[in-house]
């Protein structure tokens, strides 16, 4: 091989450079990669990267002012450790009926106000009850802010005199296209063209629009375009600054790893797909879908299946509305009785 071929050959390909790493926080450029790559990628970081949250609660004992409800909603909120939730199936995967040892975290949680002062309860009070795949998968995260004012995570509850607490919950692996409880990132920064030599920003303003918008700290990272200038309507955008904020499920760095990981997922099952082949990365692990009836998680297929199978009776009774109407456990319904446009 002639190596001197090699030469440049960096230059030209994809370059990340980390411009500050922690472990909530990872500020990051990207160049020589396509303007639909770096958005791919922030929205797989975005809404595409499985962690785990409370999922269902059973509310054993409460006698605290707070609603079931809302302890519910509050408890789905509370970020779980998800460094190794790829180990934890998913529930519409797993073959048990409800949730298992294999596709579940559960979590109790028990307190009780004795004294005449007012019992506040963290997020440290849950406990899990089972191992899982790992000791610390499904824990309640401590953040470093939090754990040098308190050190117990955030607040749940507070209780007074004879007030108790008993939940049981429920935690699940899924992503955050299901419900935002699962995502991993508080916010996802992403700019280019800091500058706006594209023009593809339309500014709006009274006087000047230099002083009435001022300038990103990733104008540095660029050079300002020259006065006068022609407009060049061939340029695309080649560098794109990322700043990633985690929500405490997952550190930064992993968001970006995992990231990349599910959008080479999708990427290879759009190929398998092209390709034509039956076996191979489908990237279903990654893909939000409902639940069927039968709990197998698939699409039915209305037009060729005449609907779904229900308790009350076979396929094509509930949503063949043209043929009689929808059969129900009461009788048929009066949909459907007269053909559109019939007396």
């Amino acid at each position: 091989m002639d190596f001197d071929l090699m030469d440049g050959l960096e230059e030209a390909g994809p370059q990340v450079v980390v411009r500050s790493a922690g472990k909530t926080n990872v500020d990051f450029t990207m160049r020589n990669v396509d303007l639909a790559l770096a958005n791919s990628l922030r929205r797989t970081m975005l809404s595409e990267i499985p962690t785990i949250a409370i999922d269902l609660v059973e509310v054993i004992t409460n006698t605290s002012v707070i609603p079931d409800e809302f302890l519910a909603h509050r408890l789905g909120l509370i970020p779980l450790n998800s460094a190794d939730a790829e180990s934890l199936a998913y529930t519409r995967d797993c073959e048990c009926d409800g949730y298992c040892d294999l596709c579940s975290i559960t979590l109790d949680l028990q307190a009780k106000c004795s004294a005449d002062e007012v019992m506040i309860v963290f997020a440290d009070s849950l406990t899990k009850e089972n191992q899982g795949p790992s000791p610390e998968l499904g824990k309640p995260v401590i953040s470093e802010v939090d754990a040098n004012a308190r050190g117990r995570g955030p607040v749940i509850a507070k209780l007074r005199k004879n007030q108790e607490l008993h939940l049981k919950c429920i935690a699940k692996k899924g992503i955050a296209k299901e419900h935002a409880k699962w995502a991993p990132t508080a916010a996802v920064g992403f700019e280019y063209d800091p500058h706006n030599k594209l023009h593809h920003l339309d500014l709006w303003y009274e006087v000047d629009a230099t002083e009435e918008w001022p300038k990103s700290k990733n104008a540095t990272w660029e050079d300002p375009p020259l006065e006068g200038a022609p407009f060049d309507y061939r340029a695309a955008p080649s560098t794109f600054y990322f700043d990633v904020e985690s929500a405490g499920t997952l550190d930064a760095d992993l968001i970006v790893k995992n990231g990349i990981k599910a959008l080479q997922l999708k990427l290879a099952a759009v190929m398998q797909e092209l390709e034509g082949g039956e076996e191979g990365a489908r990237g279903d692990e990654y893909e939000p879908r409902s639940p069927g009836i039968n709990g197998s998680g698939g699409v039915n297929n209305f037009a060729l299946n005449g609907g779904y199978s229900t308790p009350y009776g076979a396929a094509g009774n509930g949503v063949d509305w043209a043929h009689g109407g929808a059969a129900t456990p009461y009788g048929a319904t009066p949909y459907g009785q007269q053909p559109w446009g019939g007396s």
